[in-house]
């Protein structure tokens, strides 16, 4: 029988507000996160790209890009799970889901859209800005 691993945070408050804020703002990605890729690292195939391995600590680094559109992650970068497996304790760490300023501003206040992407309430000019610019080059 196949030991499954269980799931531990290393902030689970701060993880679990950058969740609310995909299922929020992108429930693909959520639905995809939650349904598919949970339980498939869960059982131990472990998915996306390898980042780093350390022998000292028996453990193994990935990077997990979750679906999403291409002009937001043209505007605000790849929508990554990050986590961290400890094979000997049969433990997967979940440390963080990038890019955190986004979703950490979704989560604390309601965001506004423009043309279908998300901006941020700290800087809406810059994000527009880029909306308009990737929007000019792609026509």
């Amino acid at each position: 029988m196949k030991q499954n691993y269980i799931f531990e945070y290393l902030n689970e408050n701060e993880f679990k507000k950058k969740e609310r804020s995909i299922r929020k703002y992108n429930m693909l990605a959520y639905k995809k996160l939650t349904f598919d890729f949970y339980p498939t690292i869960r059982s131990g195939n472990f998915l996306g790209q390898l980042v780093s391995v350390s022998k000292k600590d028996n453990t193994k680094t990935y990077e997990l890009k979750l679906p999403t559109d291409i002009l937001f992650s043209k505007v605000h970068g790849e929508l990554k799970l990050h986590y961290t497996v400890y094979a000997d304790k049969n433990m997967v760490l979940l440390t963080n889901i990038t890019p955190e300023e986004i979703l950490n501003e979704g989560h604390r206040a309601e965001l506004n859209t423009y043309k279908g992407v998300m901006i941020s309430k700290s800087h809406p000019e810059k994000d527009m800005f880029k909306i308009n610019l990737i929007n000019l080059l792609q026509k």
